[in-house]
């Protein structure tokens, strides 16, 4: 048994050291003595980076209003309640006036009656300009100036009342409050019963009806600092992280002001974000990364290989093994890579993580990360 496990530790000797002198012949350290140290390593590679602006933002309504009554009276009826789903021109509520409808019949009734005389008086005026054509000097003509001067009374009698009716009906249409646009009620106010003031009123204060919101879209407004401002174009896309889920969106610029406000130094920026579902509600906050200083196709290196102190400088592998300190000078700085101006070509390995144990012209054995 002892003959045996020493023919099997030469056996594991042998088989070291010829693994050994392969990896020197090839000029590659080994680690089997215990003095090199194995490192993580990256290659310099052409990736497509950007500068990464990350801001915080709020949703709110695309659009919202608090509906009030036009004209005062007894609330008769209210058809929705916070969370409803309204389509636009859906009746919402309706105002009980009675006076008002009172009103209207009359004007209705006095349109009829002055319509009624303007075609007496205007049958009257054409029959003597017929008979004073036909026989000139037989109708006076003081009775045909009376005749004209009534027909053309009444035609305005007809116009008044016209008038009137019209805005009867105006103010009967008043007591049905609609819907103006597609949205979900966020908040009501009143119960039928009570008693409705106009939001013109001055000697009492008016409370709206009910609040809509227009959520099947949602504005997200955020601040963009003046040194990004000249670098962002409607349509470019915007990644928005929602707190809470860790959902990620992704939509297009849709405006901002074109205007520095003077005590923020920031431009006001929107995106629309389209909400059919509802799971998104206004209130919410989200968080949006820019993609800015896009650089296609550059020459990049990992953040963690760059020096965190003093002048930005790398720790290169060259291919015996052995570390050298680079000096590189650095583009932008992206979520994870550098931008390399100069200083490295691309292929070339690069320590990445803690230099700690580690200095220039030691042998290493490089060990990709990645």
């Amino acid at each position: 048994m002892r003959r045996n496990g020493t023919y099997i530790a030469i056996a594991v000797l042998l088989v070291s050291g010829l693994w050994a002198m392969r990896h020197f012949a090839r000029g590659e350290p080994t680690a089997s003595d215990g003095r090199i140290p194995a490192v993580a390593v990256a290659k310099v590679a052409r990736r497509d980076l950007y500068k990464e602006l990350t801001i915080q933002a709020e949703f709110r309504p695309y659009q919202e209003v608090e509906l009030y009554a036009k004209v005062a009276g007894y609330l008769k009826a209210i058809n929705v309640d916070f969370g409803d789903r309204v389509k636009a021109g859906d009746a919402i509520a309706e105002i009980e006036v009675p006076e008002l409808r009172d009103e209207l019949h009359r004007a209705i009734a006095t349109e009829q009656r002055a319509e009624a005389d303007h075609r007496d008086g205007h049958l009257d005026y054409v029959r003597l300009l017929g008979v004073n054509r036909t026989q000139p000097n037989l109708v006076a003509q003081q009775d045909l100036d009376a005749a004209e001067a009534r027909d053309r009374s009444t035609e305005a009698a007809v116009a008044a009342a016209k008038a009137e009716r019209e805005r009867c009906q105006t103010l009967v249409g008043y007591t049905q409050i609609i819907a103006p646009f597609d949205g979900v009620v966020t908040a009501r106010y009143a119960d039928p019963g009570a008693l409705i003031q106009t939001a013109s009123s001055s000697q009492t204060q008016s409370l709206p009806l009910i609040r809509l919101s227009e959520n099947q879209r949602l504005r997200l407004d955020f601040p963009v600092s003046v040194s990004y401002a000249d670098e962002m174009e409607v349509g470019d896309p915007v990644e928005i992280v929602l707190e809470g889920s860790g959902r990620r969106l992704t939509e297009p610029i849709t405006r901002f002001t074109r205007r520095i406000a003077m005590a923020t130094r920031t431009m006001d920026t929107e995106v629309e974000v389209p909400n059919p579902d509802l799971k998104l509600i206004p209130g919410m906050y989200a968080t949006v990364n820019l993609h800015l200083q896009n650089r296609p196709g550059a020459l990049a290196l990992p953040v963690e290989a760059v020096s965190p102190i003093g002048s930005p400088t790398v720790y290169w592998v060259d291919r015996v093994g052995e570390i050298e300190e680079q000096p590189v000078k650095l583009g932008i700085e992206g979520p994870e890579y550098y931008e390399v101006l100069s200083g490295l070509i691309d292929g070339e390995q690069v320590v990445i993580g803690s230099r700690a144990g580690l200095h220039p012209g030691q042998k290493v054995l490089p060990k990709a990360a990645f």
